[in-house]
């Protein structure tokens, strides 16, 4: 095959390789050039100089032109139109109104939530689960994917270990006890790392095959408005992220989401890495999906107004209408261009009246599908160049283009069916994601720390929630602040999935009893019942069983506990403590742990 273009003086280096080239290679430059790419191979050197990197760099190409649907000059299309937008100031609201989404209000334990975690449970076999993991831990502190911080310190629940006793859980639950497919997508940074933390834990009691890692690769970065893809230095592309979305796009051309529907998987849930209790809204937000017919359910808690979530609207116009999210620095501005000119303020509740995005959702895999295969998985691409100046002709830093995974209703039409569901914020949404220094700045700014001390807070209140639905006496210990970031001192209360994954099963297995405001209570066990347990002073209880061993748990249980110790900011400790500011210390808590079946009582 001979070179298209003609041989300039800057691509006679170019010329002089032509030969080293397989025809792929060859076709692929010829078509870049084509497409305005000349930069890329200019100035080569001759053969025998730095041989090496030109094959480097022309396998990255390649590579590139093999991940991204539409190849290169899809990427590079799709850049000059989105560019061309942005110069021009384009409204991507332009005649859209907002309007109140369809929701469904689960903030309550009402009688309507445990309906739908009734509904919500008989799909537990029906349900794939699907964890955005692309981060590392660098911002909070932590050197180390972010899926391996603990949870919780009292017993070093990793977010990945917690994910998966979940999968166990349901899979104990179904008639069938079919593996719940467990789809992690992953970057370069924390794909070794995730499968050596799969690996060394033994799948953390998963079967190999109910697991498929996806890996996002990364995109080229855009120099100018005419789309040029930009250069680290000569033979080396600059690349960079291409966002959340890409696990459509992955989802799509692995195969997996249409696999898995064949295979009787009807829902969807997508979690990010460090919520933690995206697992409590599991059962009822299914079945809010299955009970109103959504093809897409967004998850949500109640927002303040100018809070830095995105909210949850439906847009109505231009002969159509979809439910989106709508981030919170164009929120306000869309608001007051429409129907409010005071912008993003509260109404009578005191909250802002379009809920904020979890990024916790549910979609209904037929549609699903359906959708991946008319768009080859890309989904709403954006771009947000930042420009040197006024005129929109340069950039301050190469640009690229994005996608988040939430803006999949862009792709909807009539017959998708978008909803809601608003649950409770610490039972829903506790991300871990700032250090103590900026979570300790946002706090007393007025907005929400999430913090690894936020985040276990929230895990062990999630615990208590549980006990006070059962009838339990529940006394809420003290707020303080460690390192600047609020702590609650107890009680400290962990009820594994293996325990109870809804409301109702958790009624059915306690009976009575109080627990004071600095005790701890951990319940690990699908067979274990507690009558009438107090729990007093600072005591601790821990009962464990294997699968089954039945226990009932009796009486007043009185001892020292565990201790909270406050770490100071320089302390010698593992970053996994360091990140939270304490640890705690057992001064004689009671554990009693069960490792063969039969019938037990543990009784004060």
């Amino acid at each position: 095959m001979k070179p298209t273009f003609s041989e300039s003086m800057e691509l006679v280096g170019l010329s002089t390789n032509w030969n080293n080239f397989s025809d792929e290679q060859k076709e692929l430059i010829n078509t870049l050039v084509e497409n305005g790419q000349t930069h890329l191979f200019s100035g080569w050197d001759e053969p025998g100089t730095n041989d090496e990197a030109k094959k480097e760099f022309l396998e990255s190409l390649e590579k590139i032109n093999g991940n991204y649907p539409g190849g290169l000059v899809g990427y590079i299309s799709n850049a000059r139109k989105l560019l061309a937008e942005s110069k021009a100031g384009a409204n991507p609201f332009e005649g859209l109104t907002p309007e109140q989404p369809e929701k469904v209000d689960l903030t309550s334990f009402t009688d309507e939530f445990k309906k739908y975690e009734k509904i919500g449970a008989d799909y537990f076999d029906k349900t794939g689960v699907v964890l955005v993991a692309g981060g590392l831990g660098e911002r909070l502190g932590y050197n180390g994917i972010k899926i391996d911080i603990a949870v919780e310190v009292l017993e070093e629940t990793t977010y990945l270990k917690h994910y998966a006793d979940n999968l166990l859980a349901m899979q104990a639950r179904s008639e069938s006890k079919r593996p719940v497919p467990f789809i992690i997508m992953v970057s370069q940074d924390t794909g070794p790392k995730t499968i050596q933390s799969l690996e060394e834990n033994n799948y953390f009691g998963l079967q190999k095959e109910q697991v498929h890692i996806l890996q996002q690769e990364l995109v080229p970065a855009i120099s100018d408005n005419d789309g040029a893809l930009a250069l680290k230095e000569k033979y080396e592309l600059i690349l960079k992220p291409h966002g959340h979305g890409d696990i459509h796009m992955l989802l799509h051309t692995s195969g997996v989401a249409a696999k898995l529907a064949a295979e009787g998987i009807e829902y969807f849930m997508f979690i990010q890495d460090t919520n933690g209790p995206s697992f409590n809204t599991l059962p009822a937000a299914i079945g809010a999906s299955v009970a109103n017919g959504y093809d897409f359910n967004s998850l949500a808690i109640v927002r303040r107004p100018g809070e830095a979530v995105g909210g949850l609207a439906k847009l109505v116009g231009n002969g159509k209408e979809f439910t989106l999210n709508v981030e919170y620095n164009q929120l306000d501005p869309l608001l007051r261009a429409t129907i409010n000119p005071e912008g993003d303020v509260a109404d009578e509740t005191g909250f802002s009246p379009f809920p904020g995005n979890c990024n916790t959702l549910v979609i209904k895999t037929d549609s699903y599908v359906r959708i991946l295969e008319a768009t080859q998985g890309i989904i709403a691409e954006f771009v947000n160049p930042k420009y040197t100046d006024e005129t929109k002709t340069a950039f301050k830093k190469p640009t690229r283009l994005e996608t988040m995974m939430q803006d999949l209703p862009k792709l909807f039409g009539e017959s998708e069916k978008v909803g809601v569901t608003i649950f409770d914020r610490m039972w829903s949404f506790s991300p871990n994601k700032n250090n103590v220094t900026d979570a300790a700045a946002k706090y007393a700014s007025g907005g929400p720390a999430d913090a690894s001390a936020t985040a276990e807070n929230d895990f062990y209140a999630a615990g208590r929630a549980r006990l006070e639905a059962a009838g339990m006496k529940v006394v809420e210990g003290e707020e303080i602040k460690i390192l600047g970031v609020p702590f609650t001192v107890g009680p400290k209360v962990i009820l594994r999935p293996s325990f109870a994954m809804t409301l109702e099963e958790g009624a059915s297995k306690i009976s009575g009893g109080s627990i004071s405001d600095q005790a701890t209570l951990i319940i690990d066990g699908a067979d274990v019942s507690l009558e009438n347990v107090e729990l007093s002073g600072k005591t601790g209880l821990v009962v464990k069983a294997c699968s089954g061993a039945k226990v009932t748990v009796k009486g007043k249980f009185e001892n020292d506990g565990f201790e909270l110790v406050e770490l100071g900011a320089d302390a010698d400790v593992p970053e996994y403590l360091k990140i939270r500011g304490y640890r705690f210390e057992n001064r004689g808590a009671q554990t009693f742990e069960f490792t063969e079946p039969g019938e037990y009582v543990v009784e004060a």
